[in-house]
């Protein structure tokens, strides 16, 4: 005869079946295996340790490892991720970015706080930072030359739809001005060296620019929600030029949205260059290889992309590098381009 356990395990392993609990609460993982059992949520083995960090809300199990009451058991199948949901994001702001399962932990870790410590979605006024319109503060950027952090003023204006920095406390003109609508704030401490290392990237006269930036305290990145969009693809590959017969050489690319960018180091405040992706109904195409004629490349595995106008040589190191960047443009390839990314297109054509 089946103990109790064994009971509220088949029990729990049912209630994983159900609508909703088949993937995890807070950052969209497939089967979670574990749950919190303060919440009624079930959750990826990931994010059960970042409900740790808020132990006095949320209690975790282990779905199969763990002993269950029958208490326990019968508060999970009261609840469930999808009311859950219905309970503690019940007004998400349009423009806050909901963390996936690829994201930084530290973006999922202020979802999660957000969610069920600040209850800043049952709550309007308590999304008050986000909604004002207005934010201002400081943050450590890296100097473009010499790459020395210093401590320089950031207003972000709904109003006047910018993102401004300037490089004293008491300047009145800015250094930069950033339109919201071109600016991309994005979790990079790995490539940084800092734990909230944030990239900036914008378009200044239509090319992109990058600064980097960080705080000690996460909280201080109040402009994030409202600037978040993961790139495509970053890494190392080689290339040529135009021609075809120059060396190949070793860049750090960054795939944002249609534009490919270069880098000589990943910390460059401008790119070398940007190549603009279309689509396959605008004659652009991603072919594994290069032409046999092709030399000078000391990595193997070639990626060719074909434009209206000319072609484009890459190379990876691995086999795995180049089918995850040839999946990526092939994304964007098969996406039918918007109108204003024609506008996009033609300047890139006509530009020096």
């Amino acid at each position: 005869m089946a103990s109790t356990q064994d009971k509220n395990r088949q029990r729990l392993r049912q209630l994983l079946n159900e609508p909703g609990n088949g993937t995890c609460a807070d950052c969209g993982a497939a089967d979670p295996e574990w749950a919190s059992y303060t919440l009624g949520v079930f959750v990826c083995h990931s994010c059960s340790g970042l409900h740790r960090n808020i132990a006095q809300i949320s209690k975790v199990k282990s779905v199969h490892l763990d002993p269950w009451s029958t208490s326990e058991v019968e508060f999970m199948n009261s609840v469930g991720n999808n009311a859950a949901k219905a309970k503690h994001e019940q007004i998400v702001p349009a423009f806050y970015y909901r963390p996936t399962h690829k994201d930084c932990t530290l973006l999922r870790e202020q979802w999660i706080r957000a969610k069920y410590e600040r209850k800043e979605f049952v709550c309007v006024e308590r999304q008050e930072p986000y909604s004002a319109g207005y934010r201002e503060g400081f943050l450590w950027k890296r100097g473009r030359d010499n790459g020395q952090y210093l401590s320089r003023k950031f207003i972000l204006s709904e109003r006047e739809g910018v993102l401004k920095y300037f490089n004293k406390h008491d300047a009145r003109e800015p250094k930069a001005i950033m339109k919201i609508n071109t600016v991309n704030a994005s979790f990079q401490p790995t490539k940084i060296g800092t734990a909230h290392g944030l990239q900036i990237t914008y378009l200044k006269d239509n090319s992109t620019r990058n600064i980097f930036v960080y705080h000690e305290d996460v909280y201080k990145y109040t402009l994030l929600p409202k600037l978040t969009r993961n790139y495509i693809k970053e890494g190392y590959m080689e290339k040529t030029g135009p021609k075809h017969t120059e060396g190949f050489k070793k860049r750090w690319f960054t795939m944002d949205d249609r534009r490919l960018m270069y880098f000589k180091d990943p910390l460059d405040a401008y790119a070398r260059g940007e190549v603009f992706i279309g689509s396959k109904e605008s004659g652009y195409i991603v072919l594994s290889g290069l032409p046999t004629s092709i030399q000078g490349n000391h990595w193997q595995f070639g990626i060719t992309i074909v434009t209206p106008d000319r072609k484009f040589l890459f190379a990876c190191e691995t086999e795995e590098d180049q089918k995850d960047w040839i999946a990526a443009f092939q994304t964007v390839i098969n996406r039918p381009m918007l109108p204003q990314e024609y506008a996009v297109e033609a300047y890139f054509k006509h530009k020096p």
